[in-house]
């Protein structure tokens, strides 16, 4: 019904840049918050950034001047620009999306499958 649907992730040398894009399709009223989260081998999930339908912007530290998240309302895509990258930013990455199925529905949280990014020289 709805899919989130990701790309953009690749091998990146250090220092390099990557820019992701996540775009939901389906039966869709409405996207409000929309996020960029990654998990390591090993490590727990990480929330990395969260963007608003109004274009309000959260970012975890050890990412914030690095990332920036964006959105497109009209293509319900969220992007994420990965800057300054290193070997600690290897993961998978994946997207959510807020999304309302009806007008006066309830919101339901949808996951993409993750993208990897491999940061490495």
């Amino acid at each position: 019904q709805v899919q989130l649907v990701e790309s953009g992730g690749g091998l990146v040398q250090p220092g390099g840049s990557l820019r992701l894009s996540c775009a939901a399709s389906g039966t869709i009223f409405s996207i409000d918050g929309m996020g960029w989260y990654r998990q390591a081998p090993g490590k727990q999930r990480e929330l990395l950034a969260t963007i608003t339908r109004g274009d309000i912007t959260n970012y975890a530290d050890s990412v914030k001047g690095r990332f920036t998240i964006s959105r497109d309302n009209a293509k319900n895509t969220v992007y994420l620009q990965m800057n300054s990258l290193n070997s600690e930013d290897t993961a998978v990455y994946y997207c959510n999306a807020d999304v309302r199925l009806t007008p006066l529905g309830r919101q339901y949280r949808y996951w993409g499958q993750g993208t990897q990014v491999t940061v490495s020289s």
